[in-house]
């Protein structure tokens, strides 16, 4: 008999973290290893217990869900991510697919398919909600949101445009650097190359920017 797969589930509510642990365990294909209610502690636990799969919520308090898919899939290379989310915003999938996230299903899907897609991406494969897969395409360079043109965030590192989502949160540089584990120098210089790129001279104009964008929404 093959091993169970073992997962990670990330969730800052604890009946969403509760009901689906109880529905995967008794289903005796998973081992849920852990719970984390927020993406810092999502990437402490994924590092110490290197799990087939984490189930990661994307709109959560603190750091951000792609910043901590980054890091899990850089130091626990053979786990895979699968975003479990109520959103199907398109900058939320073109950012799912930056961080190589082998998965994007709905919270409004039943358990049944929430354990297909675990099954499905534990196994090398990938899994998308129908809401998500009418918006990628895949050529010979990967996966990619269709008709994703030239605007100007899309001109911004990964790093940059989380400086920015924090930004339109209203976060201070000192919290953003504790936030993102990095200085505040090194947040100041994004803040600076932020304005240079989307010509806006000043940090209330750039929050301007950023919130109606929609990246200070859920």
């Amino acid at each position: 008999m093959s091993r169970p797969i073992t997962v990670l589930l990330v969730d800052d509510h604890a009946l969403v973290r509760n009901t689906l642990s109880a529905w995967l365990r008794q289903t005796g294909r998973f081992e849920i290893v852990g719970a984390a209610a927020d993406a810092d502690t999502a990437v402490t636990e994924a590092i110490r217990l290197q799990p087939d799969v984490v189930v990661m919520d994307i709109d959560m308090p603190g750091l951000l869900a792609f910043d901590a898919a980054r890091v899990i899939r850089s130091r626990s290379p053979g786990t895979r991510i699968l975003f479990l989310s109520a959103y199907f915003h398109d900058r939320y999938i073109e950012e799912a697919l930056n961080v190589e996230a082998s998965g994007y299903i709905g919270k409004g899907q039943p358990p049944e398919r929430v354990a297909e897609a675990i099954a499905t991406v534990a196994s090398g494969g990938v899994s998308f909600a129908p809401e998500v897969q009418s918006r990628i395409v895949i050529d010979q360079t990967g996966l990619h949101l269709a008709g994703s043109g030239r605007t100007r965030t899309s001109t911004l590192t990964p790093r940059e445009l989380e400086v920015l989502r924090y930004v339109a949160r209203g976060m201070a540089k000192k919290d953003i650097a504790k936030t993102m584990h990095l200085s505040v120098k090194t947040v100041d210089n994004h803040c600076t190359s932020l304005m240079t790129k989307l010509d806006i001279h000043d940090r209330v104009d750039l929050a301007r920017f950023a919130i109606r964008e929609g990246l200070a929404e859920p």
